[in-house]
């Protein structure tokens, strides 16, 4: 098995929770930037990582990094990678995305254009060909350009991995599942408590925490475009990567998680998505609005992504939301609530303080995670 290394991009200001992953995994972390984390593999971990990471966008086999300020040298120092050891004859290849920041080279197009003729090129001296078919497995090849700095991968995943494939009918502005996910591990929530979404729109929340209390692999239901690629990857660790995930699913767990929207037709499709999730046991869905919520149980969480006055016509609606959110959950004094909103004067209204703030871009949007903690319960005496 050889050493390769590995891209993991995530969400800014969740590279923490993505690291921690990865090393529950038992990969060797190589380096931790803005928005995304690089470790250390072998060809199983193509399979495992896009199988087991909840909180990656996708997982890059990484090629090289080298730095290029004009496109002479790009072209060179992308013709000088092994491509050949990567991409077969018959294999299928484009540059998918190019980013560029702070950088003097800036065109996606340009640079999407000239590192794809270069590959051609190593590739026509190492497989002795003047033309390719391409028409065998995909390779998508995805490059970062910043401060001059050129980070160059294969992407192994297909399509985004926050596409789990449960979530067939969505909301209007739904948060991700990789996102959800990452929120509930910045947590200390664990199976054995309650917990509530008050805002549960198409119920990725609830879904995302029954996944991880029941640890069920994020991506066991779906495909990757690296199956194809046996050239790199046996079908045989797919197979063992599959079993793994089967293997570690705890088919005993008891949960309590709850579900609330006003939305009827929302709790429709977040009662379908959790059972097309396999999680649908675990979860009490209901239509209700968020200021009736109560409940008699003490320790409980709250982890929510209520409405933040996206739309102009929804703004002027945000200070009595808010305010609404800061009574409610208030009343239920022993619990922890945790709040992700782009909504600036969020604490304002909710009345009090954040004990932890952290600032997650969700895309382009900055949004804060706002986290309130209740009390520890007592520690259980033993009989």
């Amino acid at each position: 098995m050889s050493q390769m290394e590995f891209i993991a991009p995530c969400h800014f200001g969740l590279e923490a929770v993505l690291k921690r992953e990865i090393k529950d995994l038992g990969y060797e972390i190589s380096s931790v930037e803005d928005g995304k984390v690089t470790f250390l593999g072998d060809e199983n971990t193509i399979c495992r990582a896009n199988i087991f990471l909840r909180t990656t966008e996708r997982v890059l086999l990484k090629i090289g990094k080298f730095k290029a300020t004009t496109f002479d040298e790009l072209f060179e120092a992308t013709k000088a990678l092994p491509w050949e050891n990567y991409i077969p004859v018959d294999g299928k290849f484009w540059v998918a995305k190019a980013t560029s920041i702070k950088s003097k080279l800036f065109s996606p197009s340009d640079i999407q254009s000239i590192m794809k003729k270069a590959i051609v090129e190593r590739l026509k001296e190492k497989y002795n060909k003047t033309w390719f078919d391409e028409t065998g497995e995909s390779f998508p090849i995805r490059v970062t350009i910043m401060k001059d700095e050129v980070t160059v991968g294969i992407d192994t995943s297909g399509d985004s991995l926050h596409k789990r494939g449960y979530r067939l009918l969505t909301s209007k502005a739904p948060i991700t599942e990789t996102l959800a996910a990452a929120l509930i591990m910045l947590t200390p929530w664990r199976e054995d408590r309650i917990l509530v979404d008050p805002f549960c729109g198409c119920g990725t929340i609830p879904i995302e925490a029954a996944m991880i209390g029941a640890n069920i692999a994020p991506g066991m239901n779906r495909d990757f475009i690296s199956e194809g690629w046996t050239h790199l990857v046996a079908k045989k660790a797919w197979y063992e990567a599959i079993t793994e995930a089967n293997d570690n699913i705890r088919e005993d767990v008891e949960m309590n998680i709850q579900g609330y929207d006003i939305d009827g037709s929302m709790v429709r499709a977040a009662r379908e998505n959790a059972k097309l999730a396999g999680v649908d046991s675990h979860i009490h869905f209901q239509q209700r609005p968020m200021q009736d919520l109560s409940n008699p149980k003490k320790y409980g969480f709250i982890i929510t992504n209520p409405p933040y006055g996206e739309r102009i016509d929804e703004k002027a609606a945000m200070p009595t939301l808010y305010k609404e959110i800061g009574e409610t959950f208030g009343k239920l004094d022993t619990w922890s609530y945790f709040i992700i909103t782009g909504f600036e004067d969020a604490q304002r209204y909710i009345g009090r303080k954040a004990d932890k703030n952290r600032k997650i871009y969700n895309g382009m949007m900055k949004t804060y995670f706002y986290q309130y903690m209740g009390p520890k319960p007592p520690k259980k005496t033993q009989k």
